[in-house]
C-alpha cells in the first residue's frame, strides 16, 4: 500500500525516474518552456522549484547542491545568473502548467509548463486587462455613463442629415462651373510659337533705328 507516499514514479524504476527530472529540469531552464505530459509535469513542478529557491542565496553551498540535482554545468549557470535575477522576487510558484489537448497517438493529457517570469505575453495581457478594467467604487460613475450618452446620440444625428435633391442640382451646377473655367484658362495660355517669337525680335530690332531716326530729325529742327 501507498500510505503518505505522494511520489508518481510514472511507472519507472527510482534511478529511472530520477534521471528523468534531471533531464526534464535541464531542458525548462534551458529553453524556459517545453511541452510534455499532465503527471510529468506535476512531478517536474515538484522536483525544480526547490533548486530554484537555490538561486535566492548566490553562495558555492547552493551551487554545489543544484548541481548534484542536475548534474549539468551550463544548467547551473544559466539558473544562477539569468533566471535568479527574474525571480527575486517572487516568493514560490516559479512554474506555470498550461493544458493543450490529448495526444492523438495514446489519448495521453499533453500540456506545456513553463517558467513564469520568462512569458512576457502574458505578462502583457494580464497588464493590459488591469489598466483598461474601469475603477468604479460602488458603480458611482454609471450615470455620468448613461446622461452623456443622449448627447452623442443628437451630435451624430446633426451631423448626418439627409441630403436634398436642390443641394445634389447646386453641386453639378458648380462642378459644370468649374469645367468651363479650366477651359477659358486653357483657352487664355495657348503655345507660343516660334515664328511668333522670331517676329518678336526683329521687332525689338527696329525699334532703335526708329529712335536713331528721331533723334536725327529733332537735330535738324533746332538747327
Amino acid at each position: 500500500m501507498r500510505h503518505r507516499n505522494k511520489i508518481n514514479h510514472l511507472g519507472r524504476t527510482h534511478t529511472h525516474h530520477k534521471a528523468l527530472m534531471r533531464n526534464l529540469s535541464i531542458a525548462l531552464i534551458k529553453h524556459k518552456r517545453i511541452n510534455t505530459t499532465v503527471p510529468k509535469a506535476k512531478e517536474l513542478r515538484q522536483f525544480i522549484e526547490p533548486i530554484i529557491t537555490l538561486t535566492k542565496n548566490d553562495t558555492t553551498a547552493n551551487r554545489r547542491l543544484a548541481f548534484s540535482k542536475l548534474q549539468n554545468k551550463e544548467a547551473v549557470k544559466i539558473l544562477f545568473d539569468e533566471i535568479a535575477e527574474m525571480v527575486a522576487d517572487r516568493p514560490g510558484g516559479y512554474t506555470r502548467i498550461l493544458k493543450t489537448g490529448y495526444r492523438v497517438g495514446d489519448g495521453a493529457h499533453m500540456c506545456i509548463i513553463e517558467l513564469v517570469d520568462f512569458n512576457p505575453e502574458y505578462s502583457q495581457a494580464r497588464s493590459t486587462k488591469a489598466a483598461t478594467k474601469p475603477k468604479t467604487r460602488r458603480g458611482g460613475g454609471r450615470g455620468k455613463k448613461v446622461s452623456q450618452q443622449p448627447d452623442i446620440k443628437e451630435d451624430t444625428k446633426a451631423e448626418t442629415k439627409p441630403i436634398t435633391e436642390s443641394e445634389i442640382e447646386f453641386d453639378k451646377e458648380d462642378a459644370k462651373a468649374e469645367a468651363d473655367v479650366k477651359e477659358d484658362t486653357k483657352a487664355k495660355t495657348k503655345p507660343v510659337k516660334e515664328s511668333e517669337i522670331e517676329s518678336d525680335k526683329e521687332d525689338a530690332k527696329a525699334e532703335p533705328d526708329i529712335k536713331e531716326d528721331t533723334k536725327a530729325d529733332d537735330n535738324k529742327s533746332d538747327n
